[in-house]
């Protein structure tokens, strides 16, 4: 591996190391169902986290869709805080359990906040599930996210599955 060796606190997280590329599906009641590209990165500098970067672009016109970045970060061996920021104005600060099945890790992540500035939509619950699979060709990762926003519950908003690079 180029780069500064892993930090011993994320070895466990090894397998979300990468960029992963792929496409998703998009719904939320307050607009119309879409089908976007995504690439998302987590990487490291050595240090007990991973960053991450996210964008999308649609499926069809391959206008830009959204952007995220963020850090995930562990507590112990079997959880981790994650923060994301948006150029929307959105904060969310999620945690949650990581668990292995075999080759498979799986991350369940609820917010514990959502912030926003004065010009973002209100967005105020968040969870997001991901699970990576290095073993199978190839390597997969696939995702779910709900939201409650703009006055409707937790509702399912988007789900992908994309590929490492």
């Amino acid at each position: 591996m180029d780069g500064p060796a892993l930090h011993d606190d994320v070895a466990h997280l090894l397998a979300l190391l990468g960029t992963w590329r792929g496409a998703g599906h998009g719904s939320y009641p307050t607009i119309e169902s879409f089908d976007y590209l995504e690439e998302v990165t987590f990487g490291h500098v050595g240090k007990p986290f991973l960053a991450y970067t996210q964008k999308t672009r649609h499926a069809d016109t391959n206008a830009p869709l959204h952007a995220e970045s963020g850090y995930l970060r562990p507590v112990g061996t079997d959880a981790v805080e994650f923060v994301v920021a948006q150029p929307s104005g959105i904060i969310e600060i999620h945690s949650g359990p990581v668990s292995t099945s075999g080759s498979v890790v799986e991350l369940m992540l609820t917010s514990s906040q959502v912030l926003g500035t004065p010009t973002a939509k209100a967005v105020t619950e968040v969870t997001r599930q991901l699970w990576f699979d290095p073993a199978v060709a190839p390597a997969e990762h696939r995702y779910t996210m709900a939201m409650a926003a703009v006055g409707q519950p937790l509702t399912h908003h988007l789900e992908a599955t994309l590929h490492r690079q």
